[in-house]
């Protein structure tokens, strides 16, 4: 594949990403795509051999690097709430430079067919089941109280991406951009110190 075939189809994927992101999927035809790209839909359909194709390649690569930067996350060999931390910052800083894939991860965890739900949801689970036993090994040791493991992973992701992808309703509710760069700070440290009073012994 050449340099320009490539290029090519990375922005295929980014132009696909942010109107699938505002639209949804039935909502966006290739064709209106490939005219944002300044292409024509055969050029998407050398790359990707249908919508569902695009639709599916568009949320994987988003989902890999969500699961790189939760593995490197975990490989920090850290302990207890230095541990749950250094995840939930990860997490946080995932959804707050991938704005698009928070609102279609939303919009698809709705869906209990959608492919968010089921093969990402499958690829998902080793990395919970890791998680949750490292937590439950931490409670044990007695340097993390003591809570279903899976619950609390549950209410951290919920914790960082909730207040992404609901950012229109919380504007109505507070004062200033809710996210800028101040806003998303704020927020994240009130998550992570509730949470550290929450689990830490």
């Amino acid at each position: 594949m050449t340099a320009t075939a490539t290029d090519t189809k990375q922005l295929i994927l980014k132009v696909a990403l942010k109107q699938f992101a505002d639209r949804g999927f039935s909502a966006v035809s290739l064709n209106d795509i490939a005219e944002e790209v300044g292409i024509k839909k055969p050029s998407i359909l050398h790359h990707f051999s249908s919508k569902e194709a695009l639709y599916r390649a568009v949320l994987l690569e988003e989902f890999a690097d969500w699961v790189f930067l939760m593995t490197d996350a975990i490989g920090k060999n850290l302990n207890g709430w230095d541990q749950v931390e250094q995840l939930l910052r990860a997490a946080f800083t995932f959804f707050e430079k991938h704005p698009d894939f928070v609102r279609i991860a939303r919009r698809e965890a709705l869906d209990p067919e959608s492919l968010f739900s089921t093969e990402l949801g499958a690829s998902l689970k080793p990395l919970v089941d890791q998680g949750a036993a490292y937590l439950q090994a931490e409670m044990d040791a007695g340097r993390l109280k003591q809570y279903d493991p899976r619950q609390l992973l549950i209410t951290g992701y919920g914790a960082s991406l909730s207040y992404l992808s609901d950012a229109s309703l919380v504007n109505a509710v507070i004062d200033g951009d809710p996210l800028s760069d101040e806003a998303l700070a704020t927020r994240r440290e009130h998550v992570l110190a509730v949470l550290k009073e929450a689990v830490a012994p």
